[in-house]
């Protein structure tokens, strides 16, 4: 590579991780925590809701269910903003967004003021999540991306644990209303944090050719003393040079791997929201305790924390298609086994929280399978294209769970069924594995003599 000339790819991934890429990562953390902490909170403040307002559990699902439509629109609608516009630019007001109107929730005075102020809150929230995994994939070297990416994604249940730990001792004393307060103040004293230390991401900056000035002072950042004035970034080749980011996710070279991302992520979240909001209840009608129910749920979920860790380790030393493929598989059986030991306790809490380890874990994982299958100028809109989709997936699951309920069927037929989305969502990986393995192998011949986006 001449002196004058640096390749952004290259330079993030043949070196360490340095300071600068780790702050990075924190304010990614970050910011997913105060996402987890906000979509959960509703949660604990929902018996409070019933007790002062007089409200049933079918409008308490509306509440619910509106949020989750925040995040799906908002999912959809930032993906070709960020990859318009920025990153750094749609995180932020995000950030800031889904913590103004979370303030203002907790001035509701109905249940339908509540209703469409938390579907405002999710449009914030829904933006946040896929992007933050952009930036973070484009700061990463991508030996490590997978592992990195699935780092951040554990703030979620990080966030939501705080929430928990924050809803026991504030609801008691203050009211539900003050558990709202702060997971809207929260994220808005964040908000200051991120203008002074979030950077846009540089790849997006290359692509977008930036004043070789914003480009050099990242760069700068990153490895102190490789630029001078006449340094020029580059980047592999565009994949659609003129296209807009819609019509690269959509065209023919990325359709079918993009089908596949959402059947596979839509089949994932509405198991793991159906496994999320209705295991408790399940466990409860086979005749256990609420606190044993209380039990088996928190494994679940704990399991999850850990499985995320594993899959994005995995990810990183073997084929990520085989390594979710695989997860997922064991994910269905874990879950199919959960309805054929209703008898002891015991086995119940250590197969839920295998199911979590497998289910929870690969989830996180597909942001990093996404991240890593479009290119920079399409990344956010491919990436929060499979987050609004799959969350069609979470809002479908509550209608499913009430159904599965109101027909009586037995426990292990329960688990019977559920098991089948996971097996759906392994296939619809491994075949996009397979696809895109033959799609390298006929695209090899093209890359020859191809020139570099220069900035």
């Amino acid at each position: 590579m001449a002196a004058n000339e640096i390749d952004v790819r290259e330079l993030i991934n043949q070196r360490p991780l340095g300071r600068f890429q780790k702050l990075i990562i924190l304010l990614g953390f970050i910011v997913i925590a105060l996402d987890g902490f906000d979509i959960t909170l509703m949660g604990f403040i929902a018996p409070e809701l019933k007790v002062e307002w007089g409200v049933d559990n079918h409008q308490l699902g509306w509440v619910i269910s509106a949020a989750l439509v925040g995040l799906t629109l908002g999912a959809l609608l930032s993906g070709p903003l960020a990859d318009r516009l920025g990153r750094r630019v749609i995180i932020i007001n995000s950030v800031f967004f889904f913590g103004i109107w979370t303030v203002i929730t907790a001035f509701s005075q109905n249940i339908e003021q509540m209703i469409f102020f938390r579907f405002m809150t999710g449009l914030g929230m829904g933006a946040a999540m896929p992007n933050v995994g952009t930036l973070i994939s484009e700061y990463a070297p991508e030996k490590k991306r997978s592992f990195i990416i699935t780092v951040v994604f554990c703030g979620f249940t990080f966030g939501a644990a705080i929430g928990g730990f924050a809803a026991s001792w504030l609801i008691p004393r203050f009211g539900w209303h003050s558990l709202l307060l702060l997971g809207g103040i929260l994220p808005l004293l964040s908000v200051p944090l991120l203008l002074l230390k979030l950077p846009e991401s540089v790849r997006f900056l290359v692509t977008k050719r930036a004043s070789v000035h914003r480009i050099g002072k990242i760069v700068e950042k990153l490895v102190p003393g490789s630029t001078h004035s006449k340094t020029r970034f580059t980047l592999p080749p565009l994949v659609g040079e003129g296209k807009g980011a819609v019509r690269i996710v959509l065209s023919r070279d990325y359709r079918f791997g993009s089908v596949m991302l959402w059947i596979g992520y839509f089949m994932a979240l509405f198991l793991v929201y159906l496994l999320g909001s209705w295991l408790p209840t399940l466990v409860k009608e086979i005749g256990l305790s609420v606190a044993q129910a209380a039990v088996i749920t928190a494994l679940y979920q704990a399991g999850g924390t850990f499985g995320s860790l594993f899959a994005g380790w995995m990810m990183d030393r073997v084929n990520p298609h085989r390594a979710l493929g695989v997860i997922y598989l064991a994910g269905a059986a874990f879950t199919l086994s959960i309805g054929l030991v209703s008898h002891s306790e015991v086995l119940l809490g250590v197969l839920a929280f295998g199911c979590g380890f497998c289910l929870n874990g690969a989830n996180t994982g597909m942001n990093a399978l996404s991240a890593g299958y479009y290119p920079t100028e399409a990344r956010a809109t491919g990436s929060s294209w499979m987050h609004g989709i799959g969350r069609t997936g979470a809002i479908l699951s509550a209608f499913a769970g009430a159904q599965m309920l109101a027909l009586g069927w037995e426990f292990t037929q329960v688990f019977a069924i559920i098991a089948i989305p996971a097996l759906i969502t392994a296939c619809a990986i491994f075949a996009k594995g397979i696809w895109g393995y033959n799609r390298q192998l006929a695209a090899a011949p093209q890359k020859i003599g191809q020139q570099s986006t220069v900035a």
